[in-house]
């Protein structure tokens, strides 16, 4: 059974992944100035994904899983937060929301 704990690391992993995608197909769209912005999101919506799976089959590399993912997503959301187009902040918001869940159940 799955710890009632991940939830909201859960809720928030999902976000970030919503919203990493969103931000990379809408970044596709734009400058190549975004190339680092582009590859980050895609970079985080995987190990989001993949932190969800290892979650929920209750897998004995979460922790060292939610490290990595934590600063995948400082990492992203450092990059989305320096542009300007919407979908970046939104990203970016979201991946410092997730970072921060994930090191929740670090501590």
């Amino acid at each position: 059974m799955m710890n009632a704990d991940y939830k909201p690391c859960l809720t928030a992993l999902q976000r970030c992944l919503e919203a990493c995608n969103v931000c990379y197909h809408a970044s596709l769209k734009e400058e190549k100035a975004m190339m680092m912005c582009i590859e980050l999101d895609r970079e985080c919506a995987d190990i989001c994904s993949y932190t969800i799976n290892t979650m929920q089959r209750s897998s004995k590399f979460v922790q060292q899983i939610l490290v990595v993912c934590a600063e995948i997503c400082d990492a992203c959301g450092t990059e989305c937060n320096s542009y300007d187009q919407q979908h970046c902040k939104d990203c970016a918001k979201a991946c410092f929301e997730c970072a921060e869940e994930c090191r929740k159940l670090l501590a």
